[in-house]
């Protein structure tokens, strides 16, 4: 079943079908989320969490959506997590909270044995921790890029849309996003040698 078989299958109300479209693009949408909102907003909140919300509010408005295809929907799922991402950080950031008094999360383990999870049937205990190690650094690394380049690689790796999509959603020019991922990388593997 094609995705876009599924998308109207969700719409109808068919159960399975939503199930289906959401679990094709959890993985990538909770590491979009980690990549994507940073420390404080994910020392308060989960990101599986953020996802699962996300997931069930585009259900919900799944009837307004109009199917352009595949990219098209990654685009509005990861457009609509943006939002949540921006919603939750208002919402911690907002004066009446005292964040001196917060008491912080556990880091999310669910969502990072997710990313994980896959890696951990091929290797050794050691290597499983190194990797744990180095998602970690990654996410850190990308959370200090300037905004705009950590906007266009994660879309571009994370969401794995296109550079016209993406130059689309950013409102610049495809060899704009080129030049943002093309930056973006090269800083990410220097923080990373």
């Amino acid at each position: 079943m094609t995705l876009e078989d599924e998308v109207d299958a969700a719409r109808r109300g068919d159960a399975a079908a939503m199930n289906s479209v959401f679990a094709r693009n959890l993985n990538p949408l909770v590491a979009f989320i980690r990549a994507r909102a940073g420390r404080d907003l994910m020392e308060r909140e989960s990101a599986h969490d953020l996802a699962q919300s996300v997931c069930r509010e585009v259900i919900q408005d799944l009837a307004d959506f109009e199917y352009r295809g595949d990219e098209e929907f990654r685009a509005w799922l990861f457009q609509q997590a943006t939002r949540k991402i921006l919603d939750r950080a208002r919402y911690h950031h907002r004066e009446k909270r005292a964040v001196s008094r917060e008491v912080a999360m556990p880091d999310d383990e669910a969502s990072a044995e997710a990313l994980l999870a896959c890696y951990a049937t091929l290797c050794t205990p050691s290597q499983y921790a190194s990797a744990r190690d180095e998602l970690a650094r990654f996410e850190a690394a990308v959370q200090r890029l300037p905004e705009a380049q950590r906007d266009a690689v994660t879309m571009s790796r994370l969401m794995n849309l296109s550079y016209g999509v993406i130059a689309e959603q950013l409102g610049v020019t495809e060899s704009a996003v080129r030049g943002l991922v093309a930056r973006g990388l090269a800083t990410l593997a220097e923080d990373m040698a």
